[in-house]
């Protein structure tokens, strides 16, 4: 029997370091403890070379004792000890200490000892003063003697302030000690089958391992039972899904779908038929629908997703559309009811007998506008009903709710989906299916969105038109100006331009910097504290600067009142406008054929998915498409971030480099929610086979035994995710 549990506190184990822990890495309990891993290992039989230490730096070295010297203090009382070490090379670090007692009798010379502490000269020599260390090959008593170390290599952990790595290796000792075993959710004929050790070895292996095979054999055990939980979770939502009832939908042969179809202006490509035939196929299924569209920007998935729309109003329900911001719920909105027409003019006139109506439900409309709209959706006159988080308020009824379409699910959590499911009207369960507005990588729809069937769009629409992408470097006078007069030009044509600030701004922004050269709008500052353009300094500068100033310019953002943004959105539409410049409110789903322009500033501030995304918005007419990547300064991985922007348009490739160069938390929408991305190990990027092989494991533990009552282990490590990480799974 185990002496302590992973849910211990850490207090009756380690009273001595357990506050230091909480405070500095939040680690209370054994199992948070035994999740801190090593960030990288000292391997005793390659000494660091002391001649690479900087000053003010935080060591851990491992050495030999080459001479140990007590001598008295001149100007106070007292002894102090200075031990010489030596690496490999016979360079020297000095370790001070001005309490020598008990130091003198361990630090003798040929000694082999690992010390921690932070570099700093005395008289022209490096040295640690009161360093923390162990001597590697010291006999000392077993309360006192640290397993593994001295055996094998040497763990270093992230700084936590007030503990050293010495400190963290006791207290990780005395744990592994205690915890003689550990319930283990891998369930033994899975591990058989990979050669996995428990997991109480899994632990030891990573904290103290003899060997770089022993580690990574620790840490790979660790990933496949993260990977392996999670996908037993997904598997299990997936069963408690199909297991719920839902009302069939079948498109009539003379109904909406029939009648939009016909009216299409242009066919439909190769890959939204198969998409279509997918959607339709499952909802003419009694159990619910919970497929996920995700596609190429601009690949058509919102008439796709339309269609499906009007295939559930020809069954008898109500089609809810989620879009995760106002201007885009406005956009939708309008677009829709464009390419509806008369279908979605039921019962005004000119509209078609027996079509439906749209509406339009938003956290800031009129009263009397929103009345309306109540109305329509409850009665179930609107067979669309489109809206934001505000479709989810009690008050927001529907006469028989039958598919949820979700834009970008990562902004809705768990209580908001089942908030709509409950609004069905009835005991089914919605169809539900969410779309994403760029592609996503294997490993990240098998983790994120596991629980969904999955169809791609790849194939852009007959006629689309290519964007060209350029870097323009913001130090270069003579690009900036050509990029002000290329907007000019675009806009002579009658096309429309959008610019992109990465924030708003203040009304006291600085508009021009001499430093920035002649005709430019925008400051170039220098140094590390360079200012991010804001959406109402340029648009100050472009009224102002002589190539633009002729130009009709507004501005969209997130502090407009939602008839400000409803009609700078409208005007630009309409062609009232020249230029919008705008924050990335209008990244997704905006639709304005006439637009042929982007120029982004700052933008080596953005993500690769995010500029791809915002591109997206031009180049979806007859015209050729243009974005113009306005930077300040960049090298690095920014600037490979932007080459590879310029270098292709494809989507699933410039998804995967993403992947690879953000953090985890970002991928999976933790930024967004302000939590943790729910990833402790795994690594989206690199461990795609692994994810592979747990997702098979997992779900077929989960088919043999829905609800997990011959593993019950594993139950509980699902509840304890599903508490700990319900933003990470719900992608809220």
């Amino acid at each position: 029997m185990s002496l302590i549990s992973r849910d211990n506190r850490l207090g009756a184990v380690l009273a001595g370091t357990a506050a230091k822990l909480q405070k500095g890495r939040g680690i209370s309990t054994v199992g948070e403890l035994l999740d801190f891993l090593p960030r990288r290992y000292l391997d005793p039989a390659r000494p660091t070379r002391f001649e690479t230490l900087t000053e003010g730096e935080l060591v851990v070295v491992v050495a030999t004792v080459k001479q140990s010297v007590t001598r008295r203090m001149q100007h106070r009382r007292g002894s102090i000890l200075v031990v010489t070490v030596v690496d490999e090379h016979e360079g020297e670090l000095d370790l001070t200490f001005f309490r020598p007692h008990g130091h003198d009798k361990k630090l003798l010379p040929g000694r082999r000892v690992v010390c921690s502490g932070t570099v700093s000269t005395f008289q022209l020599r490096r040295q640690l003063t009161h360093p923390d260390y162990h001597v590697l090959d010291y006999e000392v008593p077993d309360l006192e003697r640290m397993p593994g170390l001295g055996t094998g290599l040497i763990p270093i952990y992230t700084l936590t302030k007030g503990l050293s790595s010495i400190d963290v290796w006791k207290a990780m000792a005395l744990t592994l000690h205690a915890v003689e075993g550990l319930p283990d959710p891998v369930p033994v004929e899975v591990r058989e089958r990979h050669g996995l050790p428990d997991l109480r070895t899994a632990y030891q292996l990573v904290h103290q391992p003899r060997t770089e095979a022993e580690h990574r054999r620790g840490r790979w055990r660790l990933k496949y039972q993260e990977a392996f939980v999670i996908q037993a979770s997904l598997a299990q939502r997936r069963a408690a899904s199909d297991a719920a009832p839902a009302v069939p939908r079948v498109a009539t042969d003379d109904g909406l779908v029939a009648a939009f179809s016909h009216a299409l202006p242009f066919e439909l490509t190769d890959g939204q038929r198969q998409v279509l035939a997918e959607l339709t196929a499952d909802l003419a299924r009694s159990t619910p629908m919970h497929r996920l569209l995700q596609g190429e920007v601009g690949s058509g998935k919102t008439i796709v997703a339309l269609l499906a729309m009007l295939a559930v109003i020809d069954g008898g329900g109500q089609a809810a559309l989620l879009a995760p911001t106002e201007v885009l719920a406005l956009q939708h909105a309008r677009s829709l009811a464009a390419m509806l027409g008369p279908i979605a003019e039921a019962g005004l006139l000119g509209g078609m007998q027996g079509g439906t109506r749209i509406a339009l439900l938003t956290g800031s409309q009129p009263a009397a506008q929103r009345r309306e709209n109540l109305v329509l959706a409850a009665s179930g006159e609107a067979g669309i009903v489109v809206g934001t988080h505000a479709l989810i308020q009690e008050h927001v009824q529907f006469a028989e709710l039958g598919l949820v379409v979700v834009d970008e699910q990562h902004r809705f959590g768990v209580e908001q989906r089942e908030a709509l499911r409950a609004k069905a009207g009835s005991e089914a369960a919605p169809h539900v299916l969410v779309m994403t507005a760029t592609p996503i990588p294997r490993t990240v729809a098998m983790t994120v969105y596991g629980d969904m069937q999955t169809s791609t769009l790849r194939e852009l629409p007959r006629g689309r038109q290519p964007i060209r992408t350029h870097v323009v470097p913001g130090e270069k006078p003579d690009w900036v100006q050509r990029t002000w007069q290329r907007v000019a030009e675009e806009a002579g044509r009658g096309h429309r331009v959008y610019v992109v600030c990465p924030r708003i701004g203040e009304e006291t922004d600085t508009v021009l910097d001499a430093e920035a050269g002649p005709g430019s709008p925008i400051p170039v500052p220098r140094g590390e504290d360079r200012e991010l353009h804001g959406v109402l300094q340029v648009h100050r500068a472009l009224q102002a600067l002589p190539a633009t100033s002729g130009l009709r310019i507004a501005l969209l953002h997130g502090r407009l009142s939602a008839e400000s943004k409803d009609a700078a959105m409208r005007d630009f539409a309409d062609g009232e406008l020249d230029v919008l410049v705008a924050t990335t409110v209008i990244e997704v789903g905006v639709d304005v054929p006439e637009a042929t322009v982007m120029v982004v500033l700052d933008a080596e501030r953005f993500g690769i998915s995010q500029l791809h995304q915002l591109r997206g918005r031009v180049g979806r007419g007859d015209q050729p498409g243009l974005c113009l990547l306005m930077t300040q300064g960049v090298d690095g991985p920014a600037q490979e971030r932007l080459d590879a922007i310029a270098a292709t348009t494809d989507g699933f490739e410039l998804a995967r480099l993403d992947l690879e160069q953000r953090r985890e938390g970002d991928v999976l929408g933790a930024s967004q929610s302000g939590g943790r991305s729910g990833l402790r190990f795994l690594r989206l990027a690199r461990d795609e086979e692994l994810i592979v092989a747990a997702h098979e494991d997992a779900w077929a533990v989960v088919e043999a035994d829905p609800d997990l009552q011959q593993h019950m282990v594993l139950r509980e490590e699902i509840a304890r995710l599903d508490a700990e990480r319900a933003a990470f799974l719900e992608r809220g």
